[in-house]
This record gives structure tokens, sequence and C-alpha cells, in this order.
């Protein structure tokens, strides 16, 4: 089954079975490895795409349930807060193993998209659905904060 998606702006026809999960087009069949397979589940957040601006796991949103979406990974991730958020991750030393990160990076970006003076309540509650196993999570709310006030 073709199907024809919108993503980091650009179209791209995909040849996959119904149903399969937009994280294995992207990495199978359209070779952009940022995403990351974590839990298969959504319960980790290493798949973390935008799916028009919303923080979505792209390991259980079905590819051909995306028609006229805006989808955005990691490598066409852009605009003030992701260059915010990608200075403060290098300044700050964010990521030790990195896994994690581009999924990390997605969601911190969305969340100061839509709230450019978060909380530390704020970042807990957008952050909580991304897992990092080295438990860089002090270092992500500080460099949310930092690249928060770089807006």
């Amino acid at each position: 089954m073709a199907t024809t998606l919108n993503i980091n702006g650009k179209k791209e026809t995909v040849e996959a079975a119904p149903g399969t999960p937009l994280l294995w087009v992207l990495r199978d069949h359209l070779k952009m490895t940022g995403t990351k397979f974590g839990c298969g589940i959504a319960q980790c957040g290493a798949c973390t795409v935008h799916v028009d601006g919303t923080p979505t796991r792209a390991c259980i949103t079905p590819h051909d349930s995306l028609d006229n979406a805006k989808i955005t990974t990691i490598e066409g991730l852009a605009g003030t807060a992701a260059d915010a958020i990608r200075d403060t991750w290098v300044e700050i030393d964010v990521p030790q193993c990195g896994y994690c990160q581009s999924g990390q990076i997605l969601a911190a970006t969305a969340l100061l998209s839509q709230n450019a003076a978060p909380t530390d309540a704020d970042i807990d509650e957008a952050m909580s659905g991304n897992i990092c196993r080295c438990a860089t999570y002090m270092s992500i709310r500080r460099a949310i904060k930092q690249a928060a006030g770089k807006l």
C-alpha cells in the first residue's frame, strides 16, 4: 500500500503494509534513524516525533493514519525553540548514553513552543512520558529552563 506522508516539510511516498507503525516507516523505509525504538508500547518516549506540532509516539502510530498531517522528526526539527533546546543541550552536556535524547528534545521543544516560561511542574508534566535510563532528568530540566531564557 502506497502512502504519501509529509515528513519534515517534504512529501515522501512509501510502500508499507497497512497499520505499519510510523517508527518503522521512518527507520526502515526512509532510513531516518534519528527516531529511536525504545519500548514499542508508547511508554518510554524514545520514538517521539511531532504530528502537527504535538509530541506523538511513532511506535504505536500507524503510518496510514497520518494523511494530511505534518510529521517532524529530529532530523527536521527547526525553529527558535528547537535551536534554543539544542544549543542548551550541548552547553549543559545533557546526554549521557544519548539514546533517548531525540525524543527528549522533541518533547522539550514542543513544551517551549507552547509555554516559553515553564515551571518545574510544567516541565515535569511535559517530560513525564520520556524515560532516560541514565537518569539525566535534572540536567534536562535545567536545560529546558535555560533554553526558555533564550526565547
